[in-house]
């Protein structure tokens, strides 16, 4: 196979050493080419590059940033993506079933590959852009921000820095004194009362170490979106919530206080002024409105066996 392998050396977990070895691992058996990204939004365009130029697949030794990025280059395109973690936390990777190590999950990208085991799947679309696993609004999206203000950090401090991160936004960089936006379904449903939501296209949502936050264990790339929004940020009720993610997500699903639906095609969410949203962990700012949908088969993925 022709195969870009498109590497951040940024990212947490890249080092000089395993991107030599995972180069000559995959140019034992197909034809790569390296590149390296440079500037945010550089994967993306140099993804289409490969896609129309005819390269069959796309590895990303990077982080979600980086392959979010990559898939939003290869979405309609008939070149596939393949993940290796090189991130602080890989969710994607990981949801897949690759190992947090670069090095073993080559091994396993190299034997889907000699199996062919590459498959269609659905992605989110976020104001038109694509989203592999979530899309944060609200207070998830403010702490990511603060995590991105501490950037120099994530290498080393990796999963304290996003817990650190989360309690200090709560405590001191968002407004928790009222709802910050409404979210609207395809059936009218309307729920007016949004302090934080988080829109999946795969569970779960993130790890904290090797533990897993469940949000909506039934999220899959088969299946549509699945939407979990919290009515409040009360302390007590919001660890609550917390807690039971870091469970199976029984009483995050079933609280008063949480409002969750799967299965979703599309969704509107529109703010009561001005409120932050990640993208696969990519802060993006605030807006006023997000349009979601579900884009079923549009992308070509490598799927360890």
């Amino acid at each position: 196979m022709r195969v870009l392998l498109l590497v951040n050396s940024a990212a947490s977990s890249v080092t000089a050493r395993r991107r030599v070895v995972i180069q000559k691992a995959l140019s034992a058996d197909h034809a790569v080419t390296l590149a390296e990204t440079s500037r945010r939004g550089h994967a993306t365009r140099l993804a289409q590059g490969a896609a129309a130029a005819g390269t069959d697949v796309v590895v990303v030794l990077g982080g979600d940033g980086t392959l979010n990025e990559a898939a939003n280059g290869l979405a309609g395109t008939s070149c596939a993506l393949a993940a290796l973690p090189g991130g602080s936390t890989n969710v994607f990777a990981r949801t897949i079933g690759l190992p947090n190590d670069p090095i073993e999950a080559t091994s396993d990208l190299l034997d889907a590959l000699e199996a062919g085991h590459i498959k269609r799947v659905g992605l989110g679309s976020v104001n038109g852009r694509y989203f592999l696993f979530h899309v944060g609004m609200g207070l998830d999206a403010a702490a990511v921000a603060q995590v991105e203000r501490r950037s120099g950090l994530k290498r080393y401090a990796g999963h304290p820095l996003f817990i650190f991160a989360g309690f200090d936004t709560w405590i001191r960089h968002y407004d928790r004194s009222r709802p910050r936006f409404s979210v609207r379904y395809e059936d009218g449903t309307v729920v007016d009362d949004g302090y934080l939501s988080i829109c999946l296209n795969t569970n779960p949502y993130t790890y904290l170490g090797n533990r897993p936050l469940n949000l909506a264990p039934e999220t899959t790339l088969e299946r549509g979106l699945a939407v979990v929004t919290v009515r409040t940020l009360a302390f007590g009720r919001t660890l609550r919530i917390i807690g039971s993610a870091l469970g199976q997500g029984r009483h995050l699903r079933t609280s008063r206080w949480t409002d969750h639906r799967s299965d979703l095609t599309r969704l509107t969410v529109t703010g009561y002024g001005p409120f932050p949203y990640q993208v696969d962990g990519d802060y993006l700012g605030e807006t006023e409105l997000l349009e979601i949908s579900h884009e079923p088969n549009i992308l070509r993925l490598v799927l360890p066996r």
